[in-house]
């Protein structure tokens, strides 16, 4: 969905030290996004207009706040960003 070199142009890191650190982070917020969703099909988060924004900004505020994250926060603006292709329940 979402490639390594992408999030680094969007996070506007140069250097190859934190590649890992971000695949890993873009995987961990493609799960998160599909849990807000309600869903495990990836095509829908694929396929959903504000899908591949919500990736992004959690994976760039999960690297930028690496430290001390306010994840009550980040969940209520994914909410926001995924709330018309949100399923009523699992």
């Amino acid at each position: 969905m979402i490639t390594v070199d992408e999030m680094k142009q969007y996070l506007r890191v140069d250097y190859p030290d934190d590649d890992s650190l971000i695949q890993y982070l873009i995987n961990s917020a493609i799960q998160i996004c599909l849990d807000i969703l309600r869903t495990d099909d990836k095509s829908i988060l694929e396929t959903s207009q504000n899908g591949k924004a919500a990736v992004m900004y959690t994976t760039a505020y999960l690297y930028e706040h690496r430290q001390k994250a306010d994840h009550h926060a980040l969940m209520i603006t994914l909410r926001s960003l995924l709330q018309g292709s949100r399923k009523a329940e699992f």
